[in-house]
């Protein structure tokens, strides 16, 4: 769909060094059609300094929606966005993954009505995500394999993932036996899809709440296609101080119940 409208919502708290890296990547998107929202879970000050400096001459409409630090409430903050988004179809990202430029208009490419969207990830280590300046970026070096070699560390099965274009691309996502799951790293659906299930269910913390969310997409009738090798971002490394054996056990139970009883509803999401 050439000419959809996208609002992109990207997550973030306290990583303003990372948040610069991922903003700078949609200045130089090969699409205009879509809007940027960054979904801060309660961030200091200094986060919201960053967004503002880059909204003078951002070329498509930046937002920021902030809510107070009251511990780890992602998934709440992400349902706000998603009331608030501007489009009728929304890209799930997150503000450590730098996006290639091609990374909107695939999404906008594939869209398709009963379906949501998958994509990949290439996951960097901490030298190489540090090793990412701003003209790296903007001239698109880091997603070079050769750069990414040069600085730092790439696996063969990566390298394949970046070059993978066209009917290559296309068969290697029909070959790969990961699931075309939602990913809040790299997902799009259509806005009424996800108000129809209630969003994501906001008990869940770190650990899965974006693959249950999927789930109850599922349940509704909605299919998922995989474009794991078409639509990519660099995945910056960082510690996940906030998970924890309970949150993954709390959530796994959630998980359980949704797959069980296929749910489709959340009575802990948009609408209380």
């Amino acid at each position: 769909m050439s000419n959809l409208n996208i609002s992109v919502i990207i997550s973030t708290y306290n990583s303003e060094e990372w948040l610069e890296k991922v903003l700078e990547s949609y200045k130089y998107q090969d699409y205009q059609n879509f809007e940027v929202i960054i979904a801060d879970d309660g961030s200091r000050a200094s986060t919201k300094e960053l967004i503002d400096s880059y909204k003078a001459d951002y070329p498509v409409d930046l937002r920021h929606i902030w809510h107070e630090d009251l511990g780890y409430r992602r998934q709440e903050l992400l349902n706000k966005c998603i009331v608030e988004t501007a489009y009728d179809y929304i890209l799930m990202t997150d503000g450590d993954c730098i996006a290639r430029k091609d990374f909107v208009s695939t999404h906008a490419k594939f869209a398709e009505r009963g379906y949501f969207l998958s994509g990949g990830y290439l996951k960097l280590n901490m030298v190489t995500s540090k090793a990412i300046k701003l003209e790296d970026i903007k001239n698109g070096n880091c997603f070079s394999t050769k750069w990414l070699t040069e600085n730092g560390k790439i696996t063969f099965k990566q390298s394949i993932k970046l070059k993978a274009k066209g009917n290559y691309a296309d068969f290697l996502d029909y070959l790969t036996p990961t699931g075309a799951t939602f990913n809040n790293c790299n997902s799009s659906a259509w806005k009424e899809d996800l108000i129809a299930i209630n969003g994501y269910d906001e008990r869940m913390q770190y650990g899965g709440p974006d693959r249950e969310l999927g789930e109850r997409l599922h349940n509704n009738g909605i299919k998922s296609k995989q474009i794991r090798h078409k639509a990519i971002v660099l995945h910056l490394d960082h510690p996940r101080g906030y998970k924890t054996k309970e949150s993954i056990q709390k959530n796994e139970a959630i998980r359980g119940l949704t797959k069980v009883e296929k749910r489709i509803w959340t009575d802990y999401g948009i609408k209380k």
